[in-house]
């Protein structure tokens, strides 16, 4: 039985999926106008972390993490760079993958960009606008929390107490300080779209209400971020989701915690701002997936080049049992000794402290434990073929499988470059399936069948499975 932290009830509660065996959870991605930090990689590490290990107890997981791709930072880049919107978000979206593929994160089943569900986004604030919860105001829309009886229940916040202007902007548009933008009118030289408002853009929060609603419907079950996302923008997507749909929006909320670096706080006016790149230029995956899973994800972290040496030669240690495994197996001429040793054990310790929260820590011991076990038997040649197997498929299943703390032989099941171009061939079917061109999109298919590669269309979107030819 999984037990989460759920930040909406402020305790832990047991794990009950909408639907079972699926499991529908959202992630608030990257906006994209720049490199992600090494605080951004904590939250997509142990996001992923928590997606791996739900598939490894036997759900089926649809995992969506959406790229803002039009936001306030990202217009400014472009004037800054002499670019367009556009070819700012692509170029900074295409180096996101980059740097998540060295992490070993796994791909997500959909990444929505905001700029390909506007019209989604506009029928949410229209929704929102015909109930009289949102208010134009000459080609800007807000949304009126005073009319959400529950705004607040997310973060704890009571409208009353918080006085304009401590975490808000003024705005004399607004009837209240703590009303937000659901449409921005365009300024000149701004990307735009057409709306019943005027030209404009959406505002930040409509955006992950609106792709998470389409793709994961209206009532889901995990919505995941950052710690400093809570307020205001997941109260505010509650706020517009809820409100929009007359149904309770999400079911659990995990929150993952701040990350200083030497103890302050994380700035580029400190000299101490580090992108995740950088540290991959010093540091292996494995140990700065290792370095986060040391600490449970809900609480802060401070990294320090003294903490993530200490992680690479742990992460040392782990591989080093691992490969010495892989050694022996090789070796024609191994001992044939029975041994009385409690695999299901293992596995339960393992499960035991995941299934608590997924407390990555106690779950990291347990490895280190395993790993110190295993060189024990090895060393003293009490051991045989079928143990050193059943020690590989543990460090697969756990540490490699769940935790992502090995170069091992389930690290090729990253996304490879057939992936890659497969996702191409999908996107442009789906294009051409909404132009009307089923010629061309029954030939993808077909052609794609053809060499193993079943499409699999549903609701959500599409997937694909490889099969032998």
């Amino acid at each position: 039985m999984i037990k989460i932290y759920n930040t909406l009830t402020k305790q832990k509660e047991e794990l009950i999926p909408l639907n079972p065996p699926n499991i529908r959870m959202y992630m608030c991605g990257p906006t994209v106008y720049d490199y992600f930090h090494i605080g951004n990689a904590r939250s997509f590490i142990m996001s992923d972390i928590v997606r791996r290990y739900l598939e490894y107890k036997g759900y089926n997981v649809t995992f969506v993490m959406n790229l803002t791709d039009v936001d306030d930072k990202i217009i400014k880049k472009s004037i800054e760079e002499n670019k367009t919107s556009k070819e700012v978000a692509e170029f900074y979206i295409n180096e996101f993958f980059k740097d998540i593929e060295r992490l070993k994160i796994k791909r997500a089943s959909f990444y929505p960009k905001a700029t390909e569900f506007i019209n989604d986004m506009i029928d949410m604030i229209k929704k929102l606008e015909q109930k009289g919860i949102a208010y134009n105001v000459d080609g800007n829309v807000f949304y009126d929390v005073t009319k959400f009886q529950d705004y607040g229940k997310l973060s704890g916040k009571n409208i009353n107490e918080l006085e304009a202007g401590s975490r808000v902007e003024i705005n004399e548009e607004k009837k209240h300080p703590l009303d937000f933008a659901l449409w921005k009118k365009a300024k000149e030289g701004e990307p735009f779209w057409e709306s019943p408002w005027g030209k404009g853009r959406p505002g930040w929060h409509i955006e992950c209400s609106a792709m998470s609603c389409k793709l994961l419907g209206e009532s889901f079950d995990i919505h995941a971020g950052g710690h400093d996302l809570i307020f205001p923008h997941h109260e505010n997507e509650i706020a517009q989701s809820e409100a929009a749909n007359q149904k309770p929006f999400v079911k659990y909320w995990i929150h993952f915690g701040f990350l200083n670096i030497n103890e302050e706080k994380m700035s580029k006016s400190l000299g101490n701002f580090f992108t995740a790149r950088e540290i991959l230029e010093s540091y292996s995956a494995e140990a700065i997936r290792l370095f986060f899973a040391q600490a449970h994800y809900r609480g802060p972290v401070n990294f320090s080049e003294e903490l993530i040496k200490a992680a690479e030669k742990g992460f040392e240690k782990i591989q080093n049992t691992y490969d010495r495994i892989n050694d022996e197996l090789k070796n024609e001429n191994l001992p044939q000794v029975e041994t009385d040793f409690n695999f299901n054990q293992w596995y339960e310790k393992f499960e035991q402290a995941m299934d608590d929260d997924f407390n990555t820590a106690s779950a990291v011991a347990t490895i280190f434990d395993f790993s110190r076990e295993v060189n024990k038997i090895i060393s003293e040649g009490n051991y045989n073929k079928n143990f050193l197997l059943k020690s590989k498929e543990y460090f697969d299943k756990t540490a490699e499988g769940v935790l992502g703390l090995l170069k091992s032989d389930i690290s090729s099941n990253q996304p490879s470059l057939e992936d890659e171009l497969i996702e191409i061939l999908i996107k442009i079917r789906n294009e051409a399936k909404q132009n009307k061109n089923y010629t061309l999109s029954d030939k993808i298919r077909d052609e794609l069948k053809k060499i193993g590669i079943i499409l699999q269309d549903s609701k959500t979107g599409t997937t694909y499975k490889k099969t032998k030819k």
